[in-house]
């Protein structure tokens, strides 16, 4: 059992930014990551590159320096590695947290992780969205063809291949698979490709369905999914067509439930942002904090990296003072 002022649940960019400014001001805290460190880029497919530049991701003062204007999967990792290890941050990797319940009239909070039983002050909620896809809910979603985070595009070479979706991610995933030689058919919803496609990704994307190499049905939902064919309605009637692979390209949200679980108050309309004050990050439960993309809800593509860098110093600002009102011999265990 662990006395803490601070827990930062989530380690990436945001939960690491979060414990430099917990570091700096001299707190006692531990940051609870339920994968591996900076998890979401981690699962990034694996040739991917930022659409930021590598001094918008920097943290900590600590310059990141790429080969190129944008930076790749890998670089980030080894910065952000570079990040825990030169700050000594405190962080416990592959510790998922499994409870919150407030205690002692909501002075601190015991917090169980699959490891252990801890009792702090504060809490940071620094879990992004990248882990909870947006599920397309159709027969045969299980199988082990669908998939709704791309890897990489060799192993679709000859593959059949469906790309459900129209924006950046779908895009990128129908060209890059198309080029190494899989056979690629786009499911979209609506009735063009997204509008807001990066500028270098939609004519690339338009001009192949336009000839034909990649084939695409608009307004077109799935409707299941088989083990060799896929069926697609499309508005004039149901499509079977032979399929391998499934690649599931629909987004991410928060992950609602854990968050319930915490007793985080969330709208049940849309954005369904968690409920906060967008000035100080704080949510209904005293001292308990938001931060990162987490604040946009289902609006994923409002915050990124780069413009919530502060959040853990609005955090601080706004939680050091009330830290003094609950005193660590106030605990009552």
């Amino acid at each position: 059992m662990e006395y803490l002022d601070l827990i930062i649940i989530g380690g990436g960019p945001t939960g690491l930014n979060c414990a430099i400014s917990a570091a700096e001001a001299g707190l006692n805290y531990v940051v609870l990551e339920k994968g591996p460190l900076v998890n979401s880029i981690y699962n990034f497919p694996v040739n991917m590159t930022f659409f930021s530049t590598s001094r918008l991701l920097e943290i900590g003062n600590t310059p990141f320096i790429s080969h190129g204007d944008k930076p790749t999967r890998r670089e980030a990792l080894e910065y952000y590695r570079r990040i825990w290890q030169s700050w000594k941050l405190r962080v416990h990797l592959y510790e998922p947290v499994l409870e919150m319940q407030p205690a002692n009239a909501g002075d601190y909070y015991i917090i169980q992780s699959n490891k252990a039983i801890y009792y702090t002050r504060a809490v940071i909620i620094a879990t992004g969205f990248y882990d909870t896809p947006r599920m397309l809910h159709v027969p045969g979603e299980h199988l082990p063809k669908v998939k709704h985070y791309y890897d990489d595009a060799h192993i679709y070479a000859g593959q059949r291949v469906l790309v459900v979706g129209a924006a950046n991610s779908a895009c990128d995933v129908a060209l890059e698979t198309h080029y190494k030689g899989a056979e690629v058919t786009m499911a979209i919803r609506e009735s063009e490709i997204y509008p807001k496609v990066k500028y270098w990704i939609r004519p690339n994307i338009e001009n192949r369905i336009k000839e034909g190499s990649i084939r695409a049905f608009f307004n077109t939902t799935v409707k299941a999914i088989d083990t060799d064919t896929v069926t697609l309605q499309t508005p004039e009637y149901e499509r079977v067509i032979p399929n391998d692979f499934v690649l599931a390209m629909t987004g991410y949200q928060p992950n609602y439930a854990f968050l319930e679980t915490l007793g985080i108050a969330i709208p049940d309309v849309p954005p369904r942002i968690p409920m906060h004050n967008s000035d100080t990050l704080e949510t209904s439960l005293p001292r308990v904090y938001l931060a990162g993309v987490l604040c946009a809800g289902l609006e994923t593509n409002r915050l990124f990296i780069e413009n919530t860098r502060d959040h853990g110093t609005r955090i601080l600002r706004d939680l050091l003072p009330k830290l003094k009102a609950v005193a660590y011999n106030e605990y009552e265990v």
